[in-house]
């Protein structure tokens, strides 16, 4: 009978677990609202030897990184390969922290995702909405469902690198249940 019960208890913790998990994440506003922004994202660039996880990245851009040409947004293509990493001066070998606001017109919950080549973590209003650690080719993060308790900007923090090949990074929203579309560049700014 023990045994039943300690069997009963733990598939109620595994089934309350994952109901807990299914809950979207709250995002932060930036508080107080930003007033005066510029468009687009500002971005620091570093260019290591090689860089081949977010750690690496990060410390390479702690070494020292450079103030880069601002990103219109996120919906920067797949290159070809030889093509300059977003705005950064190099193709490959290309550590990136990007950093400004992300307007949301409505409250309620959104699905984001990032398509990205290589790495990426990115957080919004204070959570992690996108990741991944390692290389591939332009393809999607595990999707992520935020909730959003005001209109207006939140901040945004990505740390991103890339490699070898081409390189692109996306981000792409939409309202729970709704077909997720492209972030439009007038979302961002810094």
């Amino acid at each position: 009978m023990k045994a039943l019960m300690a069997v009963w208890s733990a598939v109620a913790s595994m089934a309350l677990a994952g109901s807990l998990a299914a809950e979207p994440v709250t995002l932060q506003p930036a508080d107080p609202q930003p007033g005066k922004l510029r468009a687009g994202l500002a971005v620091m660039y570093a260019y290591p030897q090689d860089v081949r996880d977010l750690t690496e990245a990060s410390a390479a851009l702690k070494r020292g990184a450079e103030v880069g040409r601002p990103l219109a947004g996120l919906d920067h293509r797949d290159t070809n390969e030889g093509d300059n990493t977003l705005t950064s001066n190099r193709a490959m070998h290309v550590a990136a922290r990007i950093s400004g606001y992300v307007r949301f017109d409505k409250p309620g919950v959104y699905n984001i995702d990032f398509l990205t080549n290589d790495g990426l973590r990115a957080r919004i209003g204070g959570q992690i909405v996108g990741e991944f650690d390692g290389r591939q080719s332009c393809d999607t993060t595990v999707m992520t469902e935020v909730k959003v308790p005001v209109a207006g900007w939140y901040p945004l923090d990505a740390l991103y690198f890339q490699r070898l090949g081409t390189a692109c990074l996306h981000m792409r929203m939409g309202p729970e249940g709704k077909r997720l579309r492209w972030m439009p560049d007038a979302a961002f700014a810094h």
